[in-house]
């Protein structure tokens, strides 16, 4: 081997401390030589042993070549958020080997190809090198495939050191293949002769190992996308329009892969639904209107850049009351941004887009079994609502795989909410935006109703609530107080907040999306330190009395959200100014999923730096030596005793996190927060 590392004897010293199933693993390559497919073989495989897993690939944004890395997380506690350190590296890029070798704690262990003439050294880790060349070799491929069977050398020599065992990952290429089994064949070839070089050549000197478990059982694995698409599909979606743009362009992938397969007239075997590619989000954007104006359950799915195209056509539906469904798959801005970052940014935007007086429904799903779920309510509530309806999920829900019980089908028929027959105009009547019910939702009719008075111009200007033209005042003002109305009556439409309460916790937390994994552990590791807290997951905007609820039910409530400025924060403060003393940003803004530690250290530093109630001066020694009074007829609060023992809640004031031995410089976090 060109390096010099020469290879490791293959007998084997048992570790004293095997770390079985909790670790992660980061595979280092370059991006666009096939290690996508090796990345998933290995999460699979793993999966497929019972182990909880999670796989987050972090790749570049516009060049092939660039580096890319891919992490896997395994967690037999079954959190699935990132870790902040991995400590098995496959560093397969020359060109970031240095930098990758430097991420690896002490006690980790490094595959690399051994064919580089030179590589960085470190004492207090173990490096394995493999000649990578010479399996491409023996497997007689040329060109381009010769960088993808590379690939397969690391997952051979990586299930020899992590006891991964082959069949399992077979049935993952087989899968990842769809069952092309000569392909399947000339990959697995290299997988074995790398495994099999690996056993005779590379002792299993470290700690790191993988055993079968069962907590997979029953579970599957898919991406956020093709799980929304398949809800979508279950919420009768008809129409989709759409243009491409990371990381949102699978969703409508998959969506027409699926609507392929299950819609068609089974007489005449035509297509019952259309999936158009528009020139831009503003053409894609202005076909969905028009289709939802004409009934059809229609949808898109963009990015950030993309909404910020569609901002005429939104305020038109929501003006106009037109039904529509729109996937904002988040990434990181301002403007273009990281298209393959993951962010939470969009969230102000599309709450208030629009010209004016303007407030938008919006669905926050955090896991797999919510797109699905939002995939077809969202569409049950665009109808319900006469409104566009935002779905904001995000690159790492959406592109990255995620483990999760099967889907419920829908149990309910579809939702069209208040639409007139033609016998039901002949007998009622009908003026398009009058509040019948008082719930600022008025009656609509669909093209084709063959009554005379069932047309009506759907405007973007001024109107009264029979859809005339109109700039008198009062219409004006009586059209957005209802349409003001119709928004809280949303608030107990939209799906409700998900709230864990713990008894005594004067913290609270709340979230959305994508970052609950990391919160649950970070909940978990922050009980430990005597720091309990209470949990809220917020699924929906606009928010009902449930938020109220829990805010005041808590000294102070953290709102964790992956933007620079705060976002819901924002919002939650407009929307109940009453306690926004209560609440507390904390933003993390790098583009990266959020980890347990970064929420375990921000927390205990904002908790540290809290200032704390002064303690009483001390009483005048009584004279003659009579014994102080402990308490005086009229004393106030500043004589109680500076310890708190006179306080309610066990000796502690109110508002005090009881870590009285946490001192500012952190010192107890170092362990709080290692993983």
């Amino acid at each position: 081997m060109s390096i010099g590392i020469a290879p490791t004897p293959a007998a084997e010293m048992a570790p004293e401390q095997p770390i079985v199933n909790d670790f992660a693993i980061v595979v280092a390559t370059a991006n666009g030589t096939g290690s996508q497919t090796a990345n998933l073989a290995i999460l699979r495989a793993l999966f497929k042993m019972g182990i909880p897993v999670n796989g987050k690939n972090i790749f570049p944004s516009n060049i092939q070549g660039l580096p890319t890395w891919y992490h896997i997380r395994l967690s037999a506690d079954g959190y699935t958020g990132r870790r902040h350190t991995s400590e098995v590296l496959v560093a397969f890029n020359q060109a970031t080997v240095v930098q990758d070798i430097q991420t690896l704690p002490a006690g980790g262990i490094c595959l690399i190809n051994g064919d580089w003439r030179s590589a960085p050294q470190r004492d207090d880790i173990t490096i394995y090198a493999v000649p990578v060349n010479e399996f491409i070799r023996d497997s007689g491929s040329k060109g381009k495939l010769k960088d993808y069977l590379a690939n397969m050398v690391y997952v051979g020599a990586l299930a020899h050191l992590l006891d991964i065992p082959l069949a399992r990952l077979e049935e993952a290429l087989f899968f990842l293949f769809k069952g092309k089994q000569r392909t399947v064949d000339s990959n697995m070839a290299v997988v074995r002769a790398a495994h099999q070089w690996a056993a005779a050549n590379l002792a299993r000197n470290h700690p790191y190992r993988v055993a079968p478990m069962d907590a997979t059982d029953g579970l599957i694995m898919m991406t956020g996308n093709e799980a929304a698409a398949l809800g979508a599909v279950f919420g009768g979606v008809s129409f989709a329009a759409w243009y491409p743009i990371t990381p949102s362009t699978s969703v409508i992938e998959a969506l027409n892969g699926y609507l392929a397969q299950m819609r068609h007239d089974p007489q005449t075997g035509q297509a019952t639904y259309a999936v158009v590619q528009a020139e831009d989000e503003l053409a894609a954007i202005g076909m969905v209107v028009g289709a939802g104006f004409a009934g059809a359950r229609a949808m898109t799915a963009t990015s950030g850049p993309g909404i910020s195209l569609m901002a005429e056509y939104v305020g038109l539906a929501y003006f106009a009351e037109v039904p529509a469904v729109i996937w904002d798959i988040q990434r990181v801005g301002p403007s273009t941004g990281l298209p393959t970052r993951t962010s939470q940014g969009d969230v102000i935007f599309t709450y208030y887009l629009g010209h004016g007086d303007t407030r938008n429904v919006i669905l926050l799903p955090a896991n797999l079994a919510e797109c699905f779920e939002y995939g077809y309510r969202a569409f049950d509530l665009a109808d319900t609502l006469q409104t566009p309806v935002f779905v904001l999920s995000d690159l790492d829900l959406g592109m990255n795989n995620w483990m999760s019980p099967p889907f419920d089908y829908p149990a309910e028929p579809l939702r069209r909410g208040k639409v007139l027959s033609a016998e039901d105009v002949a007998e009622r009547g009908f003026a398009r935006y009058r509040d019948l019910d008082g719930d600022g939702i008025p009656y609509r009719t669909l093209p084709g109703n063959p009554h005379p008075r069932a047309a009506y111009f759907a405007r973007g200007t001024g109107h009264n609530d029979a859809a005339v033209y109109s700039e008198r005042p009062e219409d004006w003002e009586s059209n957005m107080l209802r349409l003001a109305r119709k928004f809280d009556t949303a608030r107990d439409l939209v799906p409700a907040p998900l709230v864990e309460s713990v008894e005594g916790a004067a913290i609270g937390i709340i979230a959305y999306g994508t970052t609950e994994p990391a919160l649950r552990e970070a909940r978990d590791r922050l009980t430990a330190t005597g720091t309990p807290t209470s949990f809220m997951r917020l699924r929906a905007l606009p928010i009902n009395g449930d938020v109220e609820a829990f805010i005041a039910a808590h000294d102070r409530c953290y709102v964790v959200e992956l933007n620079r400025d705060g976002q819901m924060h924002t919002i939650l403060s407009a929307e109940l100014p009453g306690l926004a003393t209560r609440l507390v940003p904390l933003a993390h803004l790098d583009g990266m999923p959020l980890t347990a530690r970064w929420v375990v250290e921000a927390i205990l530093a904002q908790e540290a730096a809290r200032p704390r109630p002064a303690p009483a001066p001390a009483a005048p020694t009584p004279a003659h030596g009579s014994s102080p009074q402990a308490r005086v007829e009229g004393a106030t609060e500043t004589d109680l005793p500076g310890d708190g023992s006179l306080s309610p809640g066990n000796g502690l004031p109110r508002g005090d996190s009881g870590l009285t031995d946490m001192g500012h410089d952190g010192h107890n976090r170092q362990v709080i927060g290692s993983e």
